[in-house]
């Protein structure tokens, strides 16, 4: 499982969407997005024009989905923004973090003009949030929904099944109340029946419990259907005419499944975390993790340090690291890199190309160490893997000289041995020092062994 955060524009789409594709319930979502160097707040909401210069008429409902899911349909619905002329306004920005409300950054109750004003103010000025430093580039813009009553709603993924949480103590002080919530563990592959206990001796009237019972084995519905890892509304609420509405969203998906959602999700964009800054080879392994079905990750740490790593599992990775942190050489690990899933041959050479590329970038008269390490695998072909890294490490063959880089492989599992033999040979063939040890050796063994090389 893969948890990423979406905007909370694309969020509240999602779920209006297929609350009426699943369930049939029509929940008033209207929302607009203004992104940094695209239309302005006041362009957005001038009348959409069609072809024959007939104006398009607002859509005050998602339209009714006969077969499939409609993709057409939800662009055509998720035109027309006349509504923000019409309406009050709700201005926030749409930055992946929390405590909007808290650090005064949703502004209630504005015409068109002063929504516009706070954008323009803001949009792709540099903004500090919890003591992280980011550019806002993205606001979300709704309607202002006079209300009374605050609930909160989530279902979350865990190691039981999901957790669903429901309480009438919605808002920003949740984290105060949170002894009011009451929870349910739905188990993996079971029947949601749980669901009804979520709000009894909840104070509601009859009406409203029956509404929010509807809404929530909706949401349900949505979050298994669409592989949601978390989908939690605080403050939720009922406008004047009984519909439920989300005030304030956050939802995470398990991108892992992307392969079978893609038409379900569809034009959704998974953004990076609040403040995040990466590099070109960062960006390029997270293109490349995204089209493929196996795992490739990449992380800069210290770009001149002297221990770079290339390691194949997850937990493995992770392992390697705080080795070498523990042996006190954190300032000399440079980067952290994980590869599994089986990638092809094609992926792993691209992969490693990346990681040579930047270990061999700085040469400074010192030496460094690549860790080709690894636990014992089950059933991936050891050689396989090795043939991409190999082929990259020929394309480098006299910038691995002049940046001293010495190879430390440690691998088990099918193959092996044909793996680690094709290290040594490639080691004599290139003239660079690589060192190979199997799964009788200790897993993290030539991390010592790295270190010793780069002091010596």
């Amino acid at each position: 499982m893969a948890r990423k955060k979406i905007r909370e524009y694309d969020a509240k789409r999602l779920l209006a969407w297929h609350l009426k594709r699943l369930k049939g319930i029509h929940i008033p979502v209207q929302v607009a997005q203004v992104v940094d160097g695209g239309p302005s707040l006041a362009q957005l909401a001038k009348p959409t024009v069609d072809t024959e210069d007939h104006v398009t008429e607002s859509v005050s409902e998602t339209p009714v989905l006969q077969n499939g899911f409609g993709d057409h349909l939800f662009e055509e619905w998720n035109k027309d923004k006349s509504w923000l002329m019409e309406s009050k306004l709700v201005v926030k920005p749409d930055m992946l973090f929390g405590k909007r409300g808290k650090s005064n950054l949703v502004k209630l109750n504005l015409n068109l003009d002063e929504a516009s004003e706070i954008i323009e103010s803001l949009l792709g000025s540099s903004l500090e949030v919890e003591g992280i430093k980011g550019r806002v580039t993205h606001f979300i813009v709704e309607p202002f929904v006079e209300h009374d009553a605050e609930y909160y709603f989530s279902v979350q993924s865990c190691r039981e099944g999901n957790l669903v949480s429901f309480g009438c103590c919605g808002g920003v002080e949740i984290e105060q109340n949170w002894d009011k919530v009451k929870q349910v563990t739905i188990p993996a592959g079971e029947d949601p029946t749980g669901l009804d206990t979520i709000l009894a001796n909840q104070d509601l009237s009859f009406q409203v419990r029956e509404q929010l019972e509807q809404f929530i084995k909706g949401c349900y519905l949505v979050f298994e259907d669409l592989d949601m890892t978390l989908l939690e509304m605080n403050p939720l609420t009922l406008n004047d005419r009984n519909h439920v509405i989300p005030l304030d969203m956050r939802c995470e998906l398990d991108t892992y499944a992307m392969f079978k959602n893609q038409k379900k999700w569809l034009d959704i964009e998974f953004p990076e975390s609040w403040g995040a800054q990466f590099t070109d080879e960062e960006h390029f392994i997270r293109s490349l993790d995204e089209k493929s079905g196996a795992s490739l990750k990449l992380s800069l740490i210290h770009p001149k340090g002297h221990i770079w790593t290339m390691v194949a599992g997850g937990g493995a990775s992770v392992i390697y690291a705080d080795t070498v942190v523990d042996l006190g050489m954190g300032d000399e690990l440079a980067n952290y890199a994980e590869y599994s899933g089986n990638p092809k041959e094609e992926e792993t050479y691209l992969f490693a190309r990346t990681i040579l590329d930047l270990a061999t970038r700085y040469p400074d008269g010192k030496k460094r160490a690549l860790l080709v390490g690894g636990g014992i695998a089950n059933f991936t072909d050891i050689a396989a893997t090795f043939a991409g890294i190999i082929q990259a490490l020929k394309d480098f063959h006299g910038k691995l000289q002049v940046a001293k880089l010495k190879v430390f492989v440690r691998r088990g599992g099918p193959n092996y041995e044909t793996g680690l033999r094709l290290m040594e040979e490639l080691g004599e063939e290139l003239d660079i020092p690589i060192e190979v040890y199997g799964p009788d050796s200790n897993m993290t063994c030539i991390v010592q062994k790295a270190i010793d090389w780069i002091r010596d």
